[in-house]
């Protein structure tokens, strides 16, 4: 079998949606004739925005998993009263003498670990990859990124192994949405600038989720070909999704994941409001305050599940009769594609979304027909999509259509990646 190397900072027990991209790809690598090492860091060494214990039962067992050693640069943060800030430090409250400290804090981590706190596994991976390309003959490497430090352990062992390097970039990078919020100098800004186009050029292959994130990689890249850049977008695994739950006796709107003041749903909730709709929302992940707040004010019921494992999000998202999408109002967000929309669609509820109407997220609601997207001040068409969907559900009608969905199976997906890895230029 053809070996390859994927290495990743998050991987079980880490949660979230990163995880999955390549916990999948991992998993379907191997029926394509591939023999899959993954190289990451010890958990006790690293960390963490979210734990999910119940990934590791989904860790192939022909996959082999190699733990290295790991500097913690965000001990620091500890000083400053805080763990690992979440991305975008979306939660945090910088008013009075904690917000100042929170904004130091900030400040550090924009100015200091460039490109990310989590560049203290590096020097560790580094050792640990020259070593498998040596014992076990790989000849293909690839590194996945956010982190993008990750990125730059491809870029060295580029520079000093006769290798084929696949770079995965899942988010923006130097244009990732709170980048402001890192306060970054304009040394700070240029390092890391560099860095990025060092990445983009020099690896064999970018692999990106979106056709505008594969765009807006190209600009920041003079030197980096259109043509040297693929989109093999997030998908789902139908494995997962072999359930069965009822919904509940009541119309209720789900979602999963962090939300803040970021993701504007006003036009949503004033549409509940001034409609009297007679429906209930669903968040499975974390709240800002004063968004909870809000809700209350219009739902006639609500419930906050807190971050739940992933087995049990998607059974709590599936009792739910519509899901909600949002896309959150910030720059350039036309290319957010969150591995969240695709677990929607295989969960086989219509889809709510919120955002820019013309980005790629609502190409996706379009060509399957799994729902819509609404702009953000759009209240008449929310509240008509809305009102349908509960008539819908009241008389018992199918809500959704889901036949366009097979073409985002983890598999099929694989089966890109698979194509890519097989052609040399």
């Amino acid at each position: 079998m053809k070996k390859v190397l994927v290495i990743t900072y998050y991987w079980p027990p880490s949660g979230g949606a990163g995880v999955q991209r390549w916990l999948k790809f991992a998993k379907y690598l191997p029926e394509f004739g591939y023999e899959v090492h993954v190289l990451t860091v010890r958990p006790d060494r690293a960390t963490y925005p979210q734990m999910d214990e119940s990934l590791l039962k989904q860790v192939p067992e022909n996959v082999t998993v190699h733990c290295t050693d790991a500097t913690n640069p965000f001990a620091i943060y500890s000083v400053f009263g805080k763990g690992a800030p979440s991305s975008g430090f979306a939660n945090d409250d910088v008013s009075g003498f904690k917000g100042l400290i929170k904004t130091l804090a900030r400040f550090v981590r924009g100015n200091v670990f460039i490109p990310d706190p989590r560049k203290g596994w590096n020097r560790f991976a580094i050792a640990k990859a020259n070593e498998l390309i040596d014992t076990l003959g790989i000849e293909t490497v690839i590194t996945t990124s956010p982190p993008h430090s990750t990125q730059l352990i491809g870029l060295e062992l580029k520079r000093k192994k006769s290798i084929r390097w696949i770079a995965d970039m899942r988010d923006p990078w130097t244009k990732i949405y709170y980048v402001s919020e890192l306060l970054q100098t304009k040394w700070a800004q240029k390092k890391n600038a560099s860095w990025e186009r060092q990445v983009l050029e020099n690896a064999d292959k970018v692999v990106t989720v979106s056709h505008t994130l594969a765009d807006e990689f190209c600009e920041l890249a003079p030197a980096l070909k259109r043509e040297n850049v693929e989109v093999i977008p997030n998908g789902f695994d139908e494995d997962d999704f072999q359930i069965s739950v009822p919904l509940e006796k009541q119309f209720t709107i789900g979602y999963m994941g962090t939300i803040t003041e970021q993701y504007d749903i006003s036009s949503l909730l004033s549409a509940i409001g001034s409609g009297n709709l007679d429906v209930g929302f669903r968040f499975i992940g974390d709240v800002q305050a004063g968004l909870r707040n809000r809700v209350g004010e219009v739902a006639a019921r609500c419930e906050f599940t807190g971050y739940l494992n992933h087995d049990k999000a998607i059974e709590k998202a599936a009792s739910c009769s519509i899901l909600l999408l949002v896309i959150p109002k910030v720059e350039a967000n036309k290319g957010i594609l969150t591995g969240k929309i695709f677990e929607y669609l295989a969960l086989k509820r219509p889809i709510l979304a919120i955002g820019p109407i013309d980005g790629d997220a609502g190409r996706i609601l379009n060509e399957t027909g799994a729902g819509k997207m609404f702009g953000y001040s759009d209240e008449d068409g929310i509240a008509k999509f809305l009102n349908e969907k509960v008539i819908q559900f009241q008389v018992g009608e199918q809500l959704s259509d889901s036949s366009g969905i097979h073409k985002y199976s983890r598999k099929g997906l694989t089966q890109q990646l698979v194509q890519i890895l097989e052609t040399r230029v």
